[in-house]
């Protein structure tokens, strides 16, 4: 399988369904997220584990993948995610309204797996919007 097409399968198949009975088909035992330079090594369990808590978050979560692009072992996809906030996350509350973010993950493929996972998402400006970041 193609870098750009384990990446769409793993986000379409786990993420989207939440369904994570099938995680290891698309998900290194050596796993690492990294986040501001730190590396996490997560493995195929803390990959279930944040899958599970996105979910929690985010019940009805729907991204929808705009566009990919692929050079050797790395994928970068950008995309725009929507659900609704019925959760506690970070401290907030939820809101019950569905919010809408942009972002871009940016992951390394080796042996046909996702090894590593990295990347940004345009939260700030849908939280604020959606009434999860203002004091009322």
């Amino acid at each position: 399988m193609d870098n750009k097409l384990i990446v769409r399968r793993f986000l379409e198949d786990i993420l989207n369904t939440g369904d994570i009975s099938e995680i290891g088909k698309y998900v290194s035992d050596d796993y690492e997220e990294v986040h501001e330079g730190v590396r996490y090594k997560l493995g195929i369990e803390g990959a279930r584990d944040h899958i599970l808590g996105i979910r929690k978050v985010y019940p009805d979560l729907k991204l929808t993948i705009d566009h990919q692009i692929s050079e050797g072992e790395w994928v970068a996809t950008c995309y725009l995610v929507k659900g609704t906030f019925q959760n506690e996350w970070l401290g907030m509350k939820p809101t019950g309204k569905e919010i809408a973010y942009t972002g871009v993950n940016v992951d390394r493929i080796v042996d046909g797996k996702i090894l590593e996972h990295g990347g940004a998402a345009n939260l700030l400006g849908p939280l604020i919007d959606s009434g999860t970041l203002v004091k009322k």
